[in-house]
């Protein structure tokens, strides 16, 4: 950040009186200006034992594999920014949502809500982020093609849980592999 977006003059990075980190604080209008995670929201849509993937027309991770998910805006609900998302990639209809994962990943400063639901029907198609949408089943599903590791970690969580019945709410950190 070069320029305050109050007053437009320079901004320095200090930690601010009674803070205890680096900000960005405008030099003019003393204006402290906070960078917060972002906050991911999407669903893990369910037709009987299948889970709807969409395949990304968009970067990061071009054609590979995700489920519907999105950054959250303002003025709107986690819920119904999921739902918002399921529809805007996959024209999918969903309902009977619940909270099913909660993922910190620090080292790219998001969090991820995912919520379980059920699909309303079978007219879904691609979005404008979308290159193909389509109904896996565990054993098919791409694992060396998904986008995110987000995605990797709800699904075996998912079909894990199916073969119990018992859907808890996972809860995780997601951290930077290190090198070898």
């Amino acid at each position: 950040m070069k320029f305050c977006s109050e007053c437009g003059h320079t901004v320095s990075q200090k930690i601010p009186d009674g803070d205890n980190r680096q900000r960005f604080v405008c030099d003019q209008c003393d204006v402290i200006h906070y960078q917060n995670p972002k906050v991911v929201v999407g669903c893990l849509a369910q037709w009987e034992d299948q889970i709807l993937l969409c395949k990304r027309a968009i970067q990061p991770r071009h054609g590979l594999w995700t489920l519907p998910a999105g950054f959250m805006e303002n003025a709107e609900s986690s819920a119904d920014g999921a739902i918002r998302e399921t529809w805007e990639e996959a024209r999918a209809q969903v309902s009977q949502h619940s909270l099913y994962a909660l993922y910190s990943i620090p080292h790219i400063s998001q969090v991820y809500l995912l919520y379980r639901c059920q699909l309303d029907n079978l007219a879904f198609e691609p979005g404008p982020e979308s290159l193909e949408v389509a109904l896996f089943s565990e054993a098919d599903i791409p694992w060396t093609e998904l986008a995110f590791p987000v995605v990797k970690e709800t699904l075996k969580h998912f079909f894990a849980d199916q073969k119990t019945g018992d859907y808890a709410l996972h809860e995780g950190i997601l951290r930077r592999k290190k090198a070898r």
